[in-house]
């Protein structure tokens, strides 16, 4: 493939939509891991007598139902990137395939 196909690919408004909603989506469910899980870290350095503390007067402490929150809230955020991905990002890259395809196909022409 040329040059000149690979750049129509590239600017194909299909394929940029798909990428940058693609980006998007990761670079949010990136940032809200980390600030979670940045925020459970700095919890355990800086306040360990919160995390210490009995949630409702019994053994159970504060810790172990954020960690486990924490852990919850990867397998969603997992699960959203997935139904995101096989709902919207899939269709805008068959899209996107198909012009590929055809540009692909194309023979002497820049």
């Amino acid at each position: 493939m040329d040059e000149a196909k690979v750049e129509r690919i590239l600017q194909n408004p299909k394929f940029k939509a798909m990428v940058q909603k693609k980006r998007n989506l990761s670079w949010t469910l990136t940032i809200i891991m980390l600030v979670v899980y940045v925020g459970f870290m700095l919890l355990v350095g800086y306040n360990k007598e919160f995390l210490l503390s009995s949630v409702s007067g019994g053994v159970t402490t504060w810790g172990i139902p954020l960690g486990l929150g924490i852990i919850v809230l990867s397998f969603v955020l997992c699960w959203v990137y997935s139904y995101i991905a096989n709902n919207t990002l899939d269709q805008l890259n068959a899209e996107a395939i198909r012009e590929v395809e055809a540009i692909a196909k194309e023979k002497g022409t820049h």
